[in-house]
C-alpha cells in the first residue's frame, strides 16, 4: 500500500478516531440486503479491530479479513478474550485464526485472500486517495465469486474542505469503478454546516452514503 508508514503509525499511537468501539448499525440495518447464508463466505477488506467481525463470525461460518497493523489484529483478539493460532504464510503476512475469523495482518494488495460471496467495506475504498482507488477495487472484485455482492459505506462531501483520509467518493465515481455491476443507493444519511454534528468538521455538506454493489456475471 501506498505509504503504510501512516497507518502503521496511527495504531502505534493510538490515533484511531476511525475505529468505531461498537458494531456499525449501518451494518446490521443493511447486512440483509446482500442475501446472505450461513454459509456465505465474507471478505472484510481494511479491517482494523472493528467489533463487525465479531458479529459477522456470529452469523457465518467463514469470515476473512486483512489489515495491515499487527497492533490492530492482535488489539482484535485480546479485547474479544480470544486466542488465534497464528501462522506465517507468503510474503510478509501472518495468518490469525479463531473458530470462524481468519484475520491476514500485512498488505491488502498481496494477501492470499479465498474467493467469497459477499464483501463488506466500511472504511477501506474511503481510506484510498484517488490514485489508488481503481487498484483496490479491481483486486476486490478479483476476490468476488460470480453473483457475489458488496454492502459499501462511503462518504461525499466537498474534497477541498478538507484533506483527509477519510476521502470523498461520491456517487459518479462509485458507479465509474464498478462499471458493469449493479449499483444501488440503499441510503443517504446529508448534512449541511448547520446540523451540529457535522458542523465542528467544518465542511459546507457532508453525506454518508451506504451501497449495494451486485455482481451481474
Amino acid at each position: 500500500m501506498k505509504d503504510p508508514e501512516f497507518w502503521h503509525n496511527k495504531w502505534a499511537s493510538n490515533q484511531i478516531g476511525f475505529h468505531l468501539p461498537d458494531v456499525n448499525p449501518l451494518l446490521t440495518k443493511y447486512w440483509h440486503a446482500t442475501n446472505p447464508r450461513r454459509e456465505s463466505r465474507v471478505f472484510v477488506p481494511l479491517c482494523g479491530k472493528s467489533e463487525d467481525l465479531i458479529w459477522l463470525a456470529r452469523h457465518h461460518d467463514d469470515v476473512q479479513g486483512v489489515e495491515l497493523s499487527k497492533i490492530a489484529v492482535r488489539a482484535l483478539f485480546a479485547e474479544n478474550l480470544y486466542t488465534p493460532m497464528v501462522t506465517p504464510v507468503t510474503g510478509q503476512h501472518e495468518l490469525y485464526q479463531f473458530d470462524e475469523l481468519s484475520i491476514y495482518a500485512g498488505d491488502y494488495f498481496t494477501a492470499p485472500i479465498s474467493p467469497v460471496d459477499i464483501i463488506y467495506d466500511r472504511a477501506a475504498l474511503i481510506a484510498m486517495p484517488e490514485e489508488m482507488r481503481s487498484d483496490y477495487v479491481q483486486r476486490l472484485k478479483s476476490l468476488l465469486a460470480a453473483g457475489g455482492r458488496i454492502l459499501l459505506v462511503t462518504l461525499d462531501y466537498p474534497q477541498d474542505e478538507m484533506a483527509g483520509p477519510p476521502f470523498s467518493v461520491p456517487k459518479a465515481e462509485v458507479e465509474t469503478l464498478f462499471e458493469g455491476y449493479r449499483v444501488s443507493l440503499l441510503e443517504s444519511d446529508e448534512v449541511d454546516a448547520q446540523h451540529p454534528k457535522k458542523a465542528k468538521k467544518g465542511l459546507s455538506r457532508f453525506a454518508e452514503e451506504v451501497w449495494l454493489i451486485e455482481s451481474q456475471s
